[in-house]
């Protein structure tokens, strides 16, 4: 079958080639692979794994053999699922207790959205507690996970707050739920019971700044790969708030994530979570998007079709 994988050392840095067919535990099933979502994260790995690195996480398509210990869905059956990697491929063997079955209504392209960006977003926002008449402030809201973060922290009845980098990376916010929206965190008015944080330096520490007395601020990444120099005195004026740091893998349980991605799912069958898509293309022009992510020019996620 075949496979993006990692060529660091070549002008492109993936490549379509022939790889084996995957070998899955009994736990898993394998899927055929209609659609894939681009994670940041993923662009910096291609960097520093080896050559011949096959990445995928978020992957959207049908079954095409089921688990053997009987778990999951059967053959045939429309699925979304966060992979262990492997995922930009025709076909990969996926978890069953990280995997939910997808209605009609709900495509492959959308669904290939949800598994890292949606479960990021969900579980972070928890941290924050009932969001009901809470101020919510959103840091990187222009992408993946902060879109799904507006959304899901509007619908839960949160006031948000949205950061972005440029102006025009606010386009279709206020629509999502945003009621303020910021170029610039010291912008952003007042005091927040939480904040969600994925910059880092410089944007870490005024996240302190902001956050309310008994708040809390979930660190879930480092994109400006800064330090922050943080003392005791940052907190004054913020008692007892605290700062949370929140890995995806480490989130939950497997089993868990299936019943979040269950429910990411049947939000946005129900009209309710738009999985934005700032960029869909086929597989084969993978590497024309890498230099648009990461010059941060692509609002939402980045889909691409196995075809």
């Amino acid at each position: 079958m075949l496979a993006l994988v990692n060529t660091p050392s070549a002008p492109i840095p993936v490549e379509l080639r022939e790889v084996p067919e995957p070998q899955p535990a009994p736990n898993e099933a394998i899927v055929e692979v209609h659609a894939f979502s681009l994670n940041r994260g993923e662009l910096a790995l291609l960097a520093n794994r080896p050559e011949g690195w096959r990445p995928g996480q978020d992957i959207a398509g049908v079954i095409v053999k089921a688990a053997t210990d009987s778990s999951g869905p059967k053959e045939g059956t429309r699925v979304v699922a966060l992979a262990d990697g492997g995922g930009w491929a025709q076909r990969v063997a996926a978890p069953t207790a990280r995997m939910a079955v997808l209605p009609d209504n709900v495509s492959f392209a959308s669904a290939a959205t949800l598994p890292v960006a949606g479960l990021t977003a969900l579980r972070t926002l928890r941290q924050g507690g009932a969001l009901l008449q809470q101020r919510v402030l959103i840091i990187g809201a222009a992408g993946g996970v902060g879109r799904f973060a507006v959304q899901l922290a509007a619908l839960s009845g949160a006031e948000v707050t949205a950061v972005v980098g440029r102006p025009e990376r606010a386009e279709g916010l206020t629509e999502r739920g945003a009621t303020a929206i910021v170029t610039n965190i010291q912008q952003a008015e007042g005091l927040f019971d939480l904040i969600l944080e994925s910059v880092g330096g410089a944007s870490l520490a005024g996240a302190i700044s902001k956050v309310a007395p008994d708040g809390t601020i979930v660190m879930f990444g480092n994109t400006s790969r800064q330090e922050t120099s943080i003392s005791f005195p940052n907190f004054a004026g913020h008692a007892r708030a605290r700062l949370l740091a929140f890995f995806i893998y480490e989130s939950g349980t497997p089993a868990s994530m299936g019943i979040d991605l269950a429910k990411l799912v049947s939000l946005v069958a129900a009209g309710k979570l738009n999985p934005d898509i700032g960029l869909e293309d086929s597989w084969h022009n993978l590497y024309r998007a890498t230099a648009a992510l990461r010059d941060r020019n692509v609002n939402g996620k980045a889909v691409f079709h196995v075809d």
